[in-house]
């Protein structure tokens, strides 16, 4: 056999080992969705098969009953703000950190580096939240959030930029631009790519939470759609099918995100490997 025709029989095997591996997901996610399509009764057997009858009247009881209206609003306000604060503010800390080569800026780049390993402290972060005045707030929330990715961003940031030419800031600094000049007329337009994968994963990280705001948001009125499946829970134990479909429901922002946006996720965490 030659070398070529080893490297395909190889490929084919580590192919069909990953369909494998992914029915793992795929077969549970089957089941949540058909079983919201059930009776109470049917949903049980938690078994993969098709509805008897298909009742589409389920997710209508789970949209009222469960309060995802405001659910979702809050959750894309605080998804929202949080990445768009996320990335102003992490785009321009990678880029000072980058340009400016000194040991203070080498020193700050390894403290944001440590924040991908060091893990949040609940109760510190709640006594600072409280001493600031605004606990049980979504503001408190947006802000927690955008600091916990901070240290990702910034490092995907300084990636992307070390790989921008610093010859672009220097003519724009003998015209008389100043440097935030430079950072949003020059830096920003090129790092568009970057900007699309930190907002799409900074989106998916925060939708999918539900330490912080059942910690933070002290008023259920406030709480996003991850947080209200607990709630929805409490309420309907007993009731699978509602379950699953209000775990549908949440899920469904983020799937049609991903499944959309993935090119721009992959082509932002490779755009500062192959940029020239």
């Amino acid at each position: 056999m030659s070398y070529s025709s080893k490297l395909a029989w190889r490929r084919y095997l580590v192919e069909g080992l990953l369909i494998l591996a992914s029915l793992l997901i795929i077969l549970p996610l089957l089941i949540m969705i058909f079983g919201s399509f059930m009776n109470n009764s049917e949903v049980l057997k938690f078994s993969l098969r098709l509805p008897k009858e298909w009742i589409f009247s389920n997710y209508t009881t789970v949209f009222k009953e469960g309060g995802l209206g405001r659910a979702f609003l809050n959750g894309i306000l605080i998804t929202g703000v949080s990445s768009i604060l996320n990335i102003f503010t992490s785009s321009a800390a990678a880029f000072i950190l980058v340009r400016r080569e000194t040991k203070t800026a080498n020193f700050l780049y390894m403290f944001f580096f440590m924040g991908l390993i060091a893990p949040m402290s609940t109760i510190t972060t709640i006594r600072v939240v409280q001493w600031l005045g605004f606990y049980g707030s979504i503001t408190s929330v947006i802000f927690i959030y955008a600091s916990l990715n901070t240290a990702f961003s910034v490092f995907l940031y300084s990636g992307f930029i070390r790989s921008i030419p610093k010859a672009l800031d220097e003519v724009a600094f003998l015209e008389g631009a100043n440097t935030l000049s430079v950072f949003f007329k020059i830096v920003t337009p090129l790092i568009l790519p970057v900007n699309a994968t930190v907002a799409i994963m900074v989106f998916m990280s925060v939708w999918n939470d539900i330490t912080i705001p059942l910690y933070f948001l002290t008023d259920s009125s406030n709480w996003t759609m991850p947080l209200s499946v607990y709630n929805f829970y409490g309420k309907f134990s007993r009731d699978w099918n509602l379950i699953f479909a209000d775990l549908v429901l949440t899920s469904l922002p983020v799937f049609i995100l991903y499944l959309f946006c993935q090119k721009y996720i992959v082509s932002g965490l490779t755009a500062g490997a192959v940029k020239g």
